[in-house]
């Protein structure tokens, strides 16, 4: 059979023609960057400044253009910054861990940077974005709140460090909280002496937690439903002197007229059984 010369022609130009588009799909993903582009740092950083909203990833691929070809410019610090940035806008849990990644390259590459106190803050934020509510997963929660404490502890004249505090509130507010429901559940299932560890560790570890009155409600409560009323007292005396306008304090006073009211007629010990 005889093939003409427009089908073998046709033929040699459908391969041609998929490489030359391939090539031409290639061109569009990846940015043009001239010869003069690319010997100033400050246009490759406008540009990547420019393309962040609207495409981040090639205002990436300009950044890092930036930090790789001028590693000691001004402009090196702050495209790393304005990556990390990217990132962290996303808020996804992998963009989340990129920017951290980020940031936390940015502080060990420029310590002495004016900026470095806003970096670390921002790792503290990429946990704090993620955190669960109370009776769930508190890894994120007790992520921030280390990283927080990190920037009082590096950067303690601040503006972040002024912020990291009410977000340290917040955290603690929140494991608080994630503990006093792990610890009503054992005073619930009668679990008194699980229930006081917790409820003990949550006075001691959050003295500013919201809810302190129903933690030493719920103290003196397991004291008091295992007998030791002498242990049960001091809470209950703290809900009512401490919290006067709670619903712990009535609860507190009747459960304090019970101990004096057992005090005054103790129960008659149950008489031994004989023996045989």
């Amino acid at each position: 059979m005889k093939i003409s010369a427009s089908t073998t022609t046709l033929a040699l130009l459908i391969p041609l023609l998929a490489v030359l588009g391939f090539v031409t799909a290639c061109q569009k993903k990846a940015p043009e960057i001239t010869p003069d582009l690319a010997s100033s740092d400050e246009a490759l950083y406008r540009l990547g400044e420019q393309y962040i909203k609207k495409d981040s990833e090639k205002a990436i691929l300009y950044l890092r253009q930036v930090i790789d070809s001028f590693p000691k410019s001004f402009y090196a610090q702050r495209a790393k910054l304005l990556i990390a940035d990217a990132y962290f806008e996303k808020g996804d849990e992998s963009s989340m861990i990129l920017a951290g990644a980020e940031y936390r390259e940015f502080i060990r590459s420029y310590p002495y940077s004016p900026s470095a106190a806003y970096a670390q803050y921002q790792i503290a934020m990429s946990f704090y974005k993620k955190m669960l509510k109370p009776g769930r997963d508190p890894s994120k929660t007790i992520q921030a709140l280390g990283e927080f404490k990190k920037v009082i502890t590096d950067y303690p004249g601040s503006d972040q460090a002024r912020e990291a505090q009410e977000r340290i509130k917040s955290c603690e507010e929140r494991l608080a909280g994630h503990g006093f429901e792990i610890a009503y559940g054992y005073y619930r299932r009668k679990a008194f002496r699980a229930a006081i560890s917790r409820l003990s560790e949550i006075m001691n570890l959050y003295p500013n937690y919201s809810d302190l009155d129903r933690v030493y409600y719920t103290l003196g409560d397991c004291y008091f439903l295992m007998n030791v009323f002498d242990q049960a007292v001091p809470y209950f005396s703290k809900v009512v002197t401490d919290y006067p306008g709670q619903k712990t304090a009535e609860s507190a006073s009747k459960r304090l007229a019970e101990i004096e009211k057992i005090k005054k007629n103790p129960p008659s010990p149950k008489p031994k059984p004989k023996k045989k």
